[in-house]
């Protein structure tokens, strides 16, 4: 089935889900076991995105353009083999791919600690992790957005991507603080065994499911690795809804990143916040996705999923400016706090919306290629973000890096008023049916 079978023969609004059964998707089994595994490893994630940076400032005294490295080589796997991985994945049983990534992240976290109690930890190690745990992870993710509407029917794609963005959100908030707590109790390093345990409980979910995916429709024998790999592409590029969204997140994590890579150095070395008291900031912040993640439905219902995607992005990103006012004081350390909480709950508003928007809009068979597509171009900007960020607390100190940063999160939400997103009220359900193309009048005739 071609992206024009899947097509309608014109654009039309997407459907709203029926209204929502008591308990709704908590009743269906195989969703609570992705929903568990998928808040274990959120958990883990949340966790380790302030354990490394801790274990490299405390344990390794590294410098915040090293910090601002780790965090790139996370990324980096997105624009080395996210085209190509893709094109894999749409030819492969994506519980079977995620299977493997977990074992993969499980093996790599673990030995984290194990070096450093064999006194062979350093900050090679630290990016040679990063690097393989992020490819473990491009593989993963994009199995992932493949792989949820093989459970969940696309009328309940929103309350499920909803309820999955919600527990990532309180993940979020309590990964941090256990962060906080383990390294003060047992040092850094060892925090990182957590990480390692939440991949074994995501993957005995994934076994647990009883869903079968349905066997992918066999490429033709002319379909060569760069011909699967540009059909995804093209798709993505000649979308006019697609395209934006992918010109937007590329923007809106180069900046998003950019602060965040530097934002665990910022708060101990310029505003003197003690090491476990940097995951409680982190985690207050983090309820900003709580929020995000139970509003995104009723003020999509409210006001139509378009308007509520540009209106989160637009009103939420300015407030990250307040995150450089931070400062010693309770005054000071409120700004930061409620800073984050508004940017992270913007965004998590506009991913709830954009997920259940891709994963219906886009043809099955086209899924990992049109979804890796978008991530090549908006995940591949956070490692650039994330030097970018480096460099400038490097060459211009930390505050002033803030500054730059947080500012140029503040204008990309402006990005999504090209095309067509700001005319509609709702996002389109399926791709517009391509125009025929009209018999051309026969030349000559009559003189």
């Amino acid at each position: 089935m071609s992206a024009a079978d899947a097509a309608p023969a014109a654009t039309r609004a997407a459907p709203a889900a029926p209204p929502p059964r008591r308990g709704g998707l908590w009743r269906d089994r195989d969703f609570r076991l992705l929903w568990t595994g998928e808040t274990a490893s959120a958990f883990g994630s949340s966790l380790t995105a302030v354990a490394v940076p801790l274990t490299a400032v405390t344990t390794l005294h590294a410098s915040a353009m090293v910090v601002a490295l780790l965090t790139a080589a996370a990324w980096l796997p997105w624009l080395i083999i996210g085209l190509p991985a893709g094109a894999w994945i749409d030819r492969l049983p994506r519980r079977r791919v995620m299977l493997v990534c977990d074992a993969v992240s499980l093996v790599l976290f673990a030995s984290v600690p194990v070096a450093a109690w064999l006194g062979l930890l350093s900050a090679g190690w630290l990016l040679v992790v990063a690097l393989l745990a992020g490819t473990a992870s491009v593989f993963f993710k994009t199995a992932y957005q493949a792989y949820l509407p093989t459970l969940v029917p696309v009328a309940r794609l929103a309350e499920g991507n909803a309820k999955l963005q919600g527990s990532e959100s309180v993940s979020q908030i309590a990964g941090p603080g256990a962060a906080g707590l383990l390294a003060q109790a047992f040092g850094p390093v060892n925090a990182l065994l957590a990480d390692a345990a939440t991949f074994l409980v995501s993957a005995l979910c994934l076994l647990g499911i009883r869903t079968r995916e349905e066997p992918l429709p066999p490429p033709p024998p002319d379909a060569t690795l760069r011909r699967r790999i540009a059909e995804g592409t093209r798709f993505v590029a000649r979308d006019p809804y697609l395209r934006v969204l992918t010109v937007f997140g590329a923007a809106s994590n180069l900046f998003l990143v950019g602060y965040q890579a530097i934002l665990v150095v910022f708060l101990i070395r310029e505003v003197g916040v003690g090491p476990g008291a940097v995951g409680g900031l982190v985690a207050a912040t983090s309820v900003g996705g709580v929020a995000g993640a139970l509003l995104a439905g009723p003020l999509a219902r409210r006001f139509g999923s378009a308007r509520t995607m540009i209106g989160s992005e637009l009103l939420g990103a300015p407030f990250g400016l307040l995150i450089p006012m931070a400062g010693p004081t309770t005054a000071g350390l409120v700004l930061a706090v409620a800073g984050g909480f508004m940017v992270v709950a913007g965004v998590v508003t506009g991913n709830i919306i954009k997920g259940g928007f891709r994963q219906a809009y886009v043809p099955r068979e086209l899924m990992g290629r049109a979804v890796v597509s978008m991530q090549f171009v908006n995940l591949g900007t956070l490692p650039l973000g994330a030097v970018l960020g480096g460099t400038l607390a490097g060459a211009l100190g930390l505050r002033p890096a803030m500054w730059l940063m947080t500012g140029g999160l503040a204008l990309t939400g402006l990005i999504l008023l090209i095309g067509p997103l700001r005319r509609g009220r709702d996002l389109p359900a399926a791709p517009p049916a391509p125009v025929p193309r009209q018999p051309r009048p026969a030349r000559g005739g009559a003189r």
